[in-house]
């Protein structure tokens, strides 16, 4: 306690006792870091960006994973200008651009090279001066897919490749993306075929051309192809077309039965049904039956990116992981794409992007996504059932609620750009997806009680979304525009309501379950998972243990999750430990269930031998409450508000 004080006294001595000439050398005598302010960056003007950019890519380097793009963008005048790599991604809701992949870049104006200057306040800004009498700049760049998933998220294949726009241009800074007009091209491999929403123009040879279309729109227009390609369309001699453009792997992962194809017409059927408007002159999902593409569920106003298992409709029956995500995708058409947030409603891409609203944006999809999905059949109501009590026992247990509300974890996208957490229960995520689900049940079940079951939630939905049908300019929204809705279908403080879920944290708080009891079901925990678990799992490769051990396992026995002051908390264990044996015995999750049924005897303990590292330790369990699997149980006596949501509306 004593040294600090003595090193600082010693300091101050030497300080007093410099000459006067040495003190004025420590004032500062240094230049600025930067010799000359940075060139200014223009602030976006609601104005016609002159001419049309040209975009042609080359996506035929498939063993290199290269595209190559070429750029022509129309020039006023001479003198300054910046242009701009897309930073912040909507769907993504984050500054996620992968402006790492983009190399090579050359400008020339006239033949003559033109330096470039990055930005160092704003890196996704480069600064060009255009040369007197240019008219035009030609760009040639490189987006170099990930060739591997350590290094990211691999857009291309042998088989199959998804070019998405805000990838491969720069564009210029000063206008909204709106206001920038584009034509894009694409170069394809020989003999492949493609699903977009972009109005196909001129065709020659395996060269694609597209009308053209601002630049929101296009980034809002990707493009899937591949060697093995099929189209289904999913709303036959419908008001306007709905198509499933399908790429897989191989050949036979596109052999849908008919039944099948008729649980995705009825995904079409439902939503009509659901909202009435439709904000689309056509729809195209894009769906990739891969284990080699990236996985991704993005979405779009006419479109929506979709990665599922190769076996998605040939092991229909043992790969339910991805059965709700067309009905999730589709959704944002209305919630998140026609209408959004008002704080989503930017000039362009590099404009930031705020998140408050995303329990509505995500969460009120996420809910529509899984009753959509057992309304059409893509899950069975059971299923739809088991899920959302496997959601509801994740956020009863969700211990970061304590220092953490739900809204805060808006910004989870931005704070830590979907990166791997080691203590997710504790940390929390993006739980406004899951926890904004719940949240809308207990909007949705609160409207049936107050109504005597007259309306529900899809009076709010028809009223908010399926309104000005036709429409495809954005509507953006509020928190007061969907309190004052909400008061529409039925007078209630809805703003309390759902602040007080929203922003609830400490000790007290607590999930918001009361949807469900309310709509006649309770959570409760028995011994044995239900079969859609127990499925899910299999595909997964997952074995769950957090409401006994406080655990999750995956392949090789690792440990994929432990939750905060559990158990396994309790006795030292971490997410990336190995569980090498149980009892005495090598380790399997069978091994691991029989230990925890064995241990409802209080003299038999737990016992497992745990690697981490090149450390192997022994860690016994004081536990004796064996295996908890949570399912759903009717309460006798009440409507079954639940039931009645899941079920498939006749008009």
């Amino acid at each position: 306690m004593i040294r600090p004080r003595l090193r600082a006294a010693g300091l101050a001595l030497l300080l007093v006792s410099a000459a006067p000439v040495a003190l004025a050398q420590q004032a500062s005598i240094y230049p600025p870091a930067l010799p000359a302010p940075l060139p200014a960056i223009p602030d976006a003007q609601d104005v016609a960006y002159p001419g049309v950019i040209g975009l042609e890519v080359d996506a035929t380097n498939l063993t290199q994973h290269i595209f190559a793009v070429t750029e022509t963008i129309p020039v006023a005048q001479a003198g300054p200008m910046t242009l701009f790599f897309p930073e912040w991604l909507p769907g993504n809701h984050g500054p996620v651009g992968p402006i790492a992949q983009l190399a090579g870049i050359e400008i020339t104006a006239d033949g003559q090279r033109v330096e470039w200057v990055r930005d160092t306040l704003h890196p996704f800004a480069l600064h060009i001066v255009v040369p007197t009498g240019a008219r035009e700049l030609k760009i040639r760049l490189e987006h170099l897919s990930p060739t591997t998933g350590a290094q990211g998220r691999i857009t291309m294949t042998p088989e199959m490749l998804n070019i998405q726009w805000e990838k491969m241009l720069l564009y210029p800074a000063g206008h909204w993306s709106r206001n920038i007009m584009v034509r894009p091209t694409v170069t394809l491999p020989a003999g492949w075929r493609f699903g977009t929403a972009l109005e196909p123009d001129m065709k020659s040879g395996d060269v694609q051309t597209f009308k053209p279309v601002n630049l929101e729109v296009l980034i809002d227009s990707p493009v899937f192809a591949g060697l093995h390609y099929r189209q289904i369309d999913l709303d036959p001699g419908g008001r306007s077309p709905v198509r499933a453009n399908i790429v897989a792997d191989a050949a036979d992962s596109l052999e849908a039965t008919d039944a099948q194809i008729q649980i995705l017409r009825n995904l079409i059927v439902q939503m009509d049904r659901l909202y009435g408007a439709r904000h689309f002159d056509h729809y195209d999902f894009l769906i990739a039956m891969t284990d080699k593409l990236g996985g991704i569920g993005l979405e779009h106003h006419r479109s929506s990116e979709n990665s599922v298992d190769p076996a998605f409709f040939t092991g229909w029956d043992k790969h339910l992981a991805d059965r709700d995500l067309l009905s999730h995708e589709m959704n944002h058409s209305w919630d998140g794409k026609w209408r959004r947030p008002a704080d989503q409603y930017v000039p362009n891409f590099n404009s930031p992007l705020q998140n408050s609203l995303l329990w509505v944006y995500e969460g009120q999809t996420q809910y529509y996504g899984q009753v959509i999905a057992a309304r059409s059949g893509l899950l069975t109501k059971q299923q739809a059932m088991d899920s959302l009590a496997m959601t509801a026992a994740t956020y009863q247990t969700r211990v970061g609620r304590e220092w953490r509300a739900l809204q805060d974890t808006t910004n989870d996208p931005i704070i830590s750009q979907r990166q791997p957490k080691g203590w997710l229960s504790w940390q929390r995520d993006e739980d406004y997806y899951s926890e904004g689900q719940l949240i809308w049940l207990d909007v949705d079940t609160t409207i049936r009680e107050k109504t005597g079951g007259r309306k529900s939630l899809d009076d709010f939905a028809r009223a908010f979304y399926g309104v000005q049908d036709g429409d495809y300019a954005p509507a953006p929204y509020t928190f007061e525009d969907v309190v004052a809705a909400l008061n529409a279908v039925v007078p209630n403080d809805w703003a309390a309501f759902l602040r007080a879920r929203l922003d609830a944290d400490g000790p007290q708080a607590h999930a918001p379950l009361d949807g469900l009891e309310r709509g006649g079901w309770r959570l409760t925990y028995t011994d044995t998972p239900t079969d859609y678990m127990k499925t899910l799992y299999a595909e997964l490769k997952r074995n769950d243990f957090t409401y006994s051990l406080g655990f999750q396992t995956g392949e090789g026995n690792k440990i994929r999750s432990v939750q905060w002051d559990g158990p396994a908390f309790k006795s030292g264990l971490a997410v990336g430990m190995e569980i090498v044996a149980v009892n005495g015995q090598a380790a399997t999750a069978d091994r691991i269930a029989a230990a925890v049924t064995a241990a409802k005897d209080p003299a038999v303990p737990v016992t497992l031998i745990v690697k981490d590292g090149d450390q192997y330790r022994t860690v016994a369990f004081d536990y004796h409450d064996g295996l908890r699997y949570p399912r759903l149980e009717r309460i006798v006596g009440t409507p079954d508000r639940l039931g009645d949501i899941l079920t498939p509306r006749a008009r």
